[in-house]
């Protein structure tokens, strides 16, 4: 009888790390009021439900607010949860906050630009600065310089599929219903927009979305959105859509 005792050798890995762009919306709060936070949530969710539908958010508790210091974190994540949204990190909050966090679990987060805003009828804001040029004082040997990830997609996109792209986001082919593409840039979809198409998700107002034919359930761009109730179901030809003085306005190209 064999007596090794060694830990076996696999011939692969059985785990591995990745990195990868994985998209959470922020939640930003801006009241201490959990009965008037649940009302609104509520009300947001009902406008777009299979975009909340059990999804996991960062909150940020906008630290340039005071008074959000004082809000109950325990109430919050309660009622949070009870709208089927799953709190994963929060921003913004004070010590006696975060030990409430670290005692739920939910640990603390600094935004950054790698989240879209939770579509709203008004811009979001998530505190961050906006990137300075070097000045010419300034030694720009080591500026590091970003690349744009433009992605193309040449396949449809099903349904239950999500993707996201750093740069503008091209699809060649039809977007069915229950799916969701999402861009820090423009989305160009050269089929039919059936799913849920979030463009500008950092916050870009310059962004837009061209479709062949526009039958979305939701289309967004820099938090501003509208549901498939108020898009005209008659918007059968090629269509762009863009922000005009904080509106979505929908027109036929």
């Amino acid at each position: 009888m064999s007596t090794d005792t060694s830990s076996p050798q696999y011939q692969k890995p059985v785990i591995e790390f990745k990195s990868t762009s994985f998209s959470v919306p922020v939640l930003t709060i801006y009241s201490t009021e959990i009965k008037q936070i649940d009302l609104q949530l509520k009300e947001k969710i009902a406008q777009a439900p299979d975009f909340f539908k059990d999804s996991p958010l960062l909150i940020d508790l906008h630290d340039d607010d005071e008074s959000t210091h004082t809000i109950d974190l325990h109430d919050l994540l309660t009622c949070l949860r009870k709208n089927k949204l799953f709190p994963i990190g929060i921003s913004g909050a004070n010590d006696k906050q975060q030990k409430q966090a670290y005692e739920q679990h939910i640990l603390p987060h600094t935004l950054r630009s790698t989240h879209p805003v939770v579509p709203s009828a008004q811009k979001i804001a998530t505190n961050e600065e906006l990137p300075v040029a070097p000045s010419p004082q300034e030694n720009t040997s080591t500026t590091a310089i970003e690349i744009i990830e433009n992605k193309l997609i040449t396949q449809p996109v099903r349904s239950g599929q999500r993707i996201y792209a750093k740069g503008d986001l091209t699809i060649l082919a039809q977007v069915s219903a229950g799916a969701e593409v999402m861009a820090e840039g423009s989305i160009h979809v050269y089929g039919t927009l059936k799913g849920r198409a979030l463009a500008g998700v950092q916050g870009d107002i310059t962004c837009r979305i061209f479709c062949s034919k526009l039958e979305a359930e939701l289309i967004s761009i820099a938090g501003h959105y509208k549901i498939s109730e108020d898009i005209d179901e008659s918007n059968d030809q090629p269509t762009q859509i863009f922000l005009q003085e904080q509106a979505l306005i929908i027109k036929t190209l």
